[in-house]
């Protein structure tokens, strides 16, 4: 696939002579956001935008104004020819929505959005998704796939026939309706076990498998043993007609191992040999362990259970192990190790393609969402201005194309769009105060919260409150000037913000601020800029405790630490403090409508009730109520409510009415 088979074509362009009543005519009926501007002959020297079009209309310049000296002329072109796979990086790594397609002598011939990407991708999923069912079509094992609920969605011939069922009366029945001898549990999962299927003896495979989508189902696969149980049967004659047996079972299987009861190697056929590079002859009589300890044949020896392995690999080649006990008058007298390797590594091969391509759609699907996030923020608080990073230049010119409220954008760094202002160059040198009067009850910040479903809502604080938020922290936190504070989490976020940014400038503390977290990193951070206090959602300090040779860095300037946003394991609680050295931990409960704030458990109350949320802070109330507003004895279920100094003043937009 190139980029000619997922572009949109383009009828026609404007010339550097055409008016700008022109272009808007055509923006209108085309709905493109970008059009390419060529010469007489086609050929493309510059595009006419949308941002440009706003602008000029800002200028208030005539309709009839030629967009010759308008119009931008470093575009953005790739050949039709481009391979698709060049495609996706360069879309991915590009702050641009569009691109022109030229033909090989630079004429227009279509555009080129992330849309067709999306698209495209989508395509050439379904495609490699029914690639993987015709490879599990094929395979010589039964396999059946189930959605979450374990109901079916796919079985194979093979286990068809183990079932003497049709397809079509399988799909959408429930798993334990189809294989009714079979107790499934999550004890099943990752391990192997014997099943009878009709007169049929096979060993099951059980794995989970979660989509990047967060859809979740049941793969199964089954082996038929019957044939190499009964051979087992008939062990101690193996040695009589070994020569017979050897040039049957190499045209019948992919590799076969044989050992007695002393785990010695009495049987190799060939592919087994050239799979792993041995000699047949010299490995007769030796130790399996010393052999093919990979296989892990043994165990059969010593469990008596049958078991199929993972996916392992060996010189680039993928394989599963069956090992399968041989057992006589209720005596194990030798154990079969059978290896599948032919076609798995297709199976293997389809899932890594198919997994890269749902990452890749994800990754697009977020570059939209993060636009229409922006865009609907920026409109719901009549956002004036915007002050961002240059990475996220690009993203906020896309967003906020249709919003004449957002007069300005401020960019830290080196600005990607013409029309930004660089924050440096906008510096002032003046050291007085500016002349304004702020008062406590004027609305000081807007903290948008998804906790509910639905668009985000806008929670509206004034200076009082956060003010009353830092008090509050400042005296249960123990803050004092000179401690040192990590900031790990987002700063939009209610808790890193208001509950330790916003204190420490009140206190002159010191700031350390990572733009990611990084679990090796942080230790590093921590030991560089001997970090004083230190906060982190539950899922930091799990990655922290999983550092390799965590020990080496030291964190002794660490005197407390804070956790909150959601439940924390009292397991990973006590091994934080064993590696922080210290026992003065604070759990944080809250949300952001509250300041966040309101309830803590300190230091001393982790002592007696680790994994409780603790008491109200001072200047707060709390109560846990049922559906009518009554209270619920302890040991219910019901609501927590609030009541403080620290609450919002009220949704944006909804302020004065029931929020």
């Amino acid at each position: 696939m190139i980029l000619k088979d997922i572009m949109s074509p383009i009828r026609s362009c404007l010339l550097p002579s055409d008016s700008l009543r022109t272009a808007i005519r055509y923006m209108k009926e085309s709905k493109f956001e970008i059009i390419p501007v060529t010469d007489e002959s086609q050929r493309l020297i510059g595009v006419f935008t949308r941002p440009i079009l706003y602008q000029i209309l800002l200028d208030g310049l005539s309709l009839e104004t030629p967009i010759r000296s308008c119009m931008k002329r470093d575009a953005v072109a790739l050949p039709f020819d481009t391979p698709y796979e060049d495609i996706g990086e360069i879309v991915k790594d590009s702050k641009v929505g569009t691109g022109i397609v030229l033909d090989h002598d630079r004429r227009v011939m279509g555009l080129f959005t992330k849309t067709d990407m999306i698209m495209s991708l989508f395509r050439m999923s379904q495609s490699l998704k029914e690639q993987l069912e015709a490879v599990l079509h094929f395979t010589h094992l039964g396999a059946f796939v189930t959605d979450e609920e374990e109901n079916i969605l796919f079985v194979n011939e093979v286990l068809c026939k183990m079932l003497g069922k049709e397809p079509e009366n399988l799909i959408g029945l429930p798993l334990r309706t189809v294989l009714p001898n079979i107790k499934f549990s999550p004890d099943l999962v990752k391990k192997s076990g014997r099943v009878q299927i009709g007169q049929i003896r096979t060993v099951m495979r059980l794995s989970r498998y979660t989509t990047i989508n967060g859809h979740s189902g049941l793969i199964g696969l089954f082996q038929d043993v019957s044939d190499l149980e009964e051979m087992a049967e008939e062990l101690e004659m193996v040695k009589k007609w070994q020569k017979l047996l050897d040039t049957t079972i190499e045209h019948a299987y992919d590799g076969l191992v044989m050992v007695n009861e002393k785990g010695e190697i009495i049987f190799l056929n060939r592919p087994m040999a050239e799979l792993f590079g041995l000699d047949k002859e010299v490995c007769i009589g030796k130790p399996l362990k010393e052999v093919l300890p990979q296989l892990e044949l043994i165990r059969a020896l010593e469990t008596g259970v049958a078991e199929l392995s993972d996916v392992l690999e060996s010189n680039g080649i993928r394989y599963l192990v069956q090992s399968i006990p041989v057992i006589q008058d209720g005596r194990i007298i030798g154990a079969i190790g059978k290896v599948l390797f032919r076609q798995l590594h297709e199976v293997r091969d389809v899932l890594r393609r198919l997994d890269v391509l749902e990452n890749q759609v994800a990754y697009y699907k977020e570059q939209v969402k993060h636009v229409n996030s922006a865009r609907f923020t920026f409109d719901h608080s009549d956002t004036g201005l915007v002050v961002c990073d240059a990475d996220y230049g690009e993203l906020i010119e896309e967003a906020r194309s249709d919003l004449p409220a957002v007069e300005q954008v401020i960019v830290v760094g080196t600005p990607t769009v013409q029309r930004h202002l660089a924050y440096e160059r906008i510096l002032s040198d003046s050291e007085e105060e500016p002349d304004v009067v702020v008062h406590e009850h004027d609305d000081l910040e807007i903290l948008y919260t998804s906790g509910t479903t639905g668009r985000p809502k806008g929670a509206l604080f004034d200076h009082r409150r956060i003010m009353q938020v830092g008090i509050k922290m400042m005296a249960v936190l123990g803050l004092v000037t000179n401690d040192r504070l990590l900031h790990l989490a987002p700063l939009f976020h209610s808790a890193q913000l208001n509950l330790l940014l916003l204190p420490g400038f009140f206190l002159g503390t010191g700031h350390v601020i990572q733009r990611d977290f990084h679990p090796l990193e942080t230790m590093k951070a921590i030991q560089e800029h001997k970090i004083t206090f230190f906060f982190g959602v539950p899922a930091m300090y799990t990655y922290l405790l999983q550092v390799p040779n965590r020990e080496q860095f030291d964190l002794s300037t660490v005197s407390r630490c804070a956790y909150g946003a959601a439940p924390m394991a009292p397991e990973i609680v006590k091994q934080s403090m064993e590696m922080f050295g210290t026992d003065q931990f604070y759990n944080l409960c809250g949300l952001t409508e509250a300041g966040p704030g309101g309830i803590c458990l300190t230091p001393e109350d982790h002592k007696t009730k680790l994994g409780a949320s603790g008491l109200t802070m001072f200047h707060t109330e709390a109560r846990v109520v049922d559906d009518v507003d009554e209270d619920v004895p302890p040991g219910k279920v019901g609501e927590l409510v609030l009541r403080g100094e620290t609450l919002m003043k009220g949704y944006r937009w909804l302020t004065g009415k029931k929020t």
